[in-house]
């Protein structure tokens, strides 16, 4: 199933006539949009500046023989999400493949026994009850917790915020003391969450790992919600990947918004956004032309491009663009795809059918890697995640080979390619440690910079992945600037869609969700008081004269 249509302008041209929507962005989030709202029987077109629709959701056979993933690869979040999951994708081609072991996390490269997460809890509290019997308990008690409120704690992560309805779960399942206790323990240090929970480190080094798929300091406040968030979808489902490559994901998502009735075209770059009557009436695309919007323009593009580029400096308010000069992007990635003549020799066995694992630091080497990235050091020994592609989906490459890859962060404000190619050659370094004769095996190998990344998809600008950090001061109400922490904008009938808007990166569709029932709702006829409230609450936060 192809993820473009045949054509680069898409299959069928652009009217003259409004739309009820135009999506700014043929990503994932993007296409959650079109679909949720061309299902509401809206018109609805998605206009996507590459030639292939998906954004950071791509794959492609750089190697002969070898189906690679050109950004994301595996999808926790896309497997639990709510917006996701509504959508029936497994109906329109999506297959979802798992390894036998979830993920690993070696000590150090002289570590034979590396503790693994299991696809069974029993299993894994058991392997870890080998290692102290308290960590074994202590597991099964997290994961028994994490069932009692996944749903409510899932529902107020992704969905739109305020999380009314999943705060209110909370509070109703856990009571109040229990429930004041456990938002404590989400908002720790990752290093003090494991310290208060267990003893022997290679199970703390099970969450911390996970922590640092943000880029959250070890120490910092917040980081531990995300090691336990990955930790607990880990063990409830794995880390899934589309059968065939990520690109599947993205030829579901397509498939899945066309036969509701939303036309997705490639290879339409947008230049500009049109506000008339102070409103967003439609966009104007590199080629010049006009596409008007009856009732939304939505936005699956980081929020610095959309203020500062998408629209004039007349169409936001002062304060708005000095918040965006405060805008924090997260730290460059270098991702090295491997395409690999022979399975790779781990010194820890239990590590060769893991999807992923996590390489190159114990926790002491965590701390001292988050210290390079934030002191602009490049690191000597990165800290990586490592993909194990063929050993989670049989269809990557031919039996007996594997396709894999590694990513790991250059520090803030370092993007050059002698520093990206300089940390690759690290990142093969700590893999020979930890698998001797790693190298020997690679039949192809090629490095993504940050400029590779950028150029491939205009939304991971400098290498950022996900649309901005997500450290404490730009998440929830603070994202991607402070006000509501909602997809509206300043501007009526604009809509910020990206990862850029709560609840941020991630491969989840909760932006697009969001953004796109924040339309419809605003559309109804019993919708004016909503919009005059925000209206107001936009002109208290910017000082807009209206």
């Amino acid at each position: 199933m192809p993820v473009s249509s045949p054509t680069p302008g898409g299959s069928a041209p652009l009217d003259a006539e409004p739309v009820d929507a135009v999506i700014i962005g043929g990503g994932h989030n993007g296409l959650v949009s079109a679909a949720l709202l061309a299902d509401h029987g809206w018109d609805v077109v998605v206009l996507e500046a590459q030639d292939t629709a998906g954004g950071a959701v791509r794959s492609a056979e750089l190697v002969p023989g070898y189906r690679m993933d050109l950004f994301s690869a595996f999808y926790p979040m896309a497997g639990a999400s709510p917006a996701l999951r509504g959508l029936g994708l497994e109906d329109h081609g999506l297959r979802w493949s798992r390894a036998p072991i979830v993920y690993g996390h070696p000590r150090s490269p002289e570590d034979t026994d590396a503790a693994v997460v299991h696809p069974d809890a029993e299993i894994t509290a058991e392997a870890l009850a080998r290692r102290d019997a308290r960590d074994g308990r202590t597991w099964m008690r997290l994961v028994e917790q994490w069932r009692q409120v996944r749903e409510h704690l899932l529902g107020s992560f992704l969905g739109p915020f305020p999380p009314v309805r999943g705060a209110a779960g909370l509070w109703r399942d856990l009571g109040s003391a229990d429930l004041f206790r456990y938002l404590r323990f989400l908002m720790l240090p990752v290093g003090r969450m494991v310290d208060e929970q267990f003893h022997d480190e290679a199970a703390k080094l099970l969450i911390m790992g996970n922590a640092m798929h943000a880029d959250v300091p070890v120490d910092a406040p917040g980081s531990g919600v995300y090691g336990y968030l990955l930790t607990m979808l880990a063990q409830e489902g794995g880390f899934p990947v589309p059968v065939g490559g990520a690109g599947a994901l993205s030829a579901a998502l397509v498939h899945r918004a066309e036969s509701a009735g939303a036309r997705v075209h490639c290879g339409q770059p947008v230049e500009r956004v049109v506000i008339r009557n102070g409103r967003a009436d439609g966009v104007i695309t590199a080629a010049g032309q006009m596409v008007r919007a009856r009732k939304a323009v939505i936005a699956d593009i980081d929020a610095p491009t959309l203020y500062t580029r998408l629209l004039a400096d007349a169409d936001l308010p002062q304060r708005l663009r000095a918040d965006l000069e405060r805008f924090t992007w997260d730290a460059p990635t270098v991702k090295v795809n491997y395409a690999l003549s022979e399975p790779i020799p781990w010194r820890s066995k239990q590590l060769r059918e893991a999807g992923t694992v996590h390489l190159g630091a114990d926790r002491a080497g965590l701390a001292r890697w988050t210290t390079d990235i934030g002191t602009g050091v490049v690191p000597h020994t990165p800290f990586m995640l490592f993909g194990q592609m063929t050993t989670a989906d049989p269809s990557r490459s031919a039996p007996g080979t594997e396709s894999a890859w590694a990513y790991t962060h250059l520090p803030r404000g370092v993007t050059d390619d002698a520093a990206a190619d300089l940390l690759a050659e690290r990142v093969d370094a700590v893999l020979e440690a930890h698998a001797p004769g790693f190298g020997s095996r690679i039949h192809a190998r090629i490095v993504q910079r940050p400029s590779d990344l950028h150029s491939a998809d205009g939304n991971l600008v400098g290498g950022a992945v996900n649309g901005g950090t997500s450290q404490l001061h730009q998440q929830l109400v603070f994202r991607p600037v402070p006000g509501l922490g909602r997809p509206e904008t300043v501007v009526p009938g604009l809509y910020l869609g990206s990862a850029s808007a709560h609840p941020g990166g991630g491969v989840h569709g909760t932006c697009g969700a969001n953004a796109a029932r924040a339309a419809l709702a605003d559309s109804r006829p019993t919708g004016w008081p909503r919009r005059k409230l925000l209206s107001r609450l936009h002109t208290a936060l910017y000082d807009i004269d209206r």
